[in-house]
């Protein structure tokens, strides 16, 4: 049944739809199967989104045909289709009215992308308008947040060097704190690794007791605060909240140096906005831990790493991994500053759409996945700063001298950015930096080539 007379108009002008704000906008990458029209197949898929059946329904009125999705812009031969979804169609909290990603999700990439006349179809971006905007949870805490605690400005505070307890799991409790405090003698941040929970060998009211001992002793040698991500994930929400308090119970005065780590894309919105609402004095992390499956540039449905980032600011994550843009070993390209400019800044351009914030703090860029000191120069000239945390595992553990030395290797490379430093000068007068040369080699050689007879390297 050919439903474009109903499901699509394109009449309408994208500017004309933002500045009336009525409408969430979405665009896609979307090709039909074979013998199907790409108009017929958009509105087909529009129609599924919302109020759409296969056949006419007698239950249909005027009212519902004005909630319909409608495709506003094709362009087949780019794969580009756009629709414009009604706000009024988008589910509210009984509680208090707000908007919920659940929803958004619901219709935007429901039924839609396994229908039998869509080859594929994957999400690039959406524009949400300014009542939507006011409309979700948002942040509660932010990266200042983090800067204030570390005697830093909340304007400008910097690059935050951080690291994941390796291995990723197998340490019991008595080692996986040492592990904490000797990273913590040189840097600032350290996170769970996404497995690391409450293991028979390693339960989590013994650890975390630990490392709070650990903390406390870091804190009291180098004079500096310290910040520590839990992993609170969990099926059950009661599970993660019994996680949360008892961290909470256990920093006790330190507790505003205690994040919590929630795997948002396995453990999805409710988790997420759970850990939001409940803890809202907390740094709420948001790793997501298997995202790939969907969001990979190699996947020709689902989502991008962009929507998921977009979508994490709406639910009120402070930070999100955001991948390294190419410097690490995750998916992406230099080309991925979008998804941490559309996430810290008021005011972005994302892949097809410009979206105004108005006030809604900004979520973190996280960077993590195969970084050490000298891959920071690059990834931070690419990205234009160093206002971030940074969790680098190998790059701080697989350090020559020490986890601390390769935390302070870390905060090294981030000065040496900031001086507009040649990195093989820089290292001539600052030890562990140079030692990062001899402890990553492989990664020497390419970056910087004759490293070794600059810096005298005879082995």
């Amino acid at each position: 049944m050919d439903q474009s007379a109903r499901y699509s108009d394109l009449s309408l002008k994208e500017e004309d739809l933002i500045a009336d704000g009525k409408h969430i906008l979405v665009a896609y990458k979307m090709a039909p199967q074979p013998g199907h029209g790409y108009l017929e197949a958009a509105a087909h898929f529009a129609a599924e989104s919302s109020t759409g059946t296969n056949v006419e329904v007698s239950t249909t009125d005027d009212f519902t045909k004005g909630v319909d999705a409608l495709v506003y812009h094709i362009d087949e031969a780019t794969e580009d289709m756009r629709i414009a979804y009604p706000i009024e169609l988008f589910d509210r909290n009984v509680t208090d009215g707000r908007f919920m990603i659940v929803s958004f999700l619901t219709l935007t990439i429901g039924n839609n992308q396994g229908m039998g006349d869509i080859k594929h179809a994957k999400m690039i971006d959406f524009w949400v308008p300014p009542r939507a905007i006011q409309m979700f949870d948002g942040p509660a805490t932010d990266i200042s947040d983090l800067w204030r605690i570390l005697g830093r400005p909340v304007k400008d505070g910097g690059y935050i060097a951080g690291t994941i307890i390796k291995p990723k799991l197998g340490l019991r409790p008595e080692p996986f704190a040492e592990a904490a405090y000797q990273f913590w003698l040189g840097g600032d941040f350290i996170k769970n690794d996404e497995p690391q929970g409450n293991q028979v060998f390693a339960p989590v009211k013994k650890t975390i007791p630990l490392v709070y001992d650990a903390m406390k002793r870091a804190q009291d040698e180098t004079g500096e605060a310290k910040l520590f991500s839990m992993n609170i994930t969990a099926d059950d929400y009661h599970e993660m909240c019994a996680r949360a308090d008892f961290g909470l119970e256990t920093f006790g005065p330190d507790a505003d140096k205690l994040a919590f780590l929630v795997d948002g894309f396995v453990g999805g919105p409710g988790m997420v906005t759970t850990a939001r609402r409940q803890y809202p004095d907390q740094y709420l992390h948001y790793h997501r831990a298997g995202h790939g499956m969907v969001t990979s540039p190699s996947a020709k449905r689902g989502y991008t790493a962009f929507v998921l980032a977009k979508m994490s600011r709406l639910q009120g994550a402070s930070g999100i991994h955001v991948g390294t843009m190419g410097y690490g070993k995750m998916e992406g390209d230099k080309s991925d500053t979008n998804i941490a400019y559309m996430i810290e800044r008021d005011s972005a351009d994302g892949p097809v759409y410009h979206q105004e914030w108005h006030g809604m703090r900004p979520t973190t860029p996280i960077i993590s996945g195969g970084m050490n000191a000298l891959r920071l120069p690059g990834f931070f000239e690419n990205l234009g700063h160093g206002n971030l945390i940074n969790t680098a595992g190998g790059g701080s553990y697989g350090h020559i001298d020490s986890p601390a030395a390769g935390a302070i290797s870390l905060r090294q490379a981030y000065e040496c950015w900031k001086e507009g430093a040649d990195p093989i000068e820089f290292a001539k007068e600052h030890k562990e930096f140079a030692r990062a040369f001899e402890s990553f080699p492989g990664d020497a050689d390419t970056l910087y080539p004759g490293w070794r007879e600059k810096l005298g390297v005879h082995k």
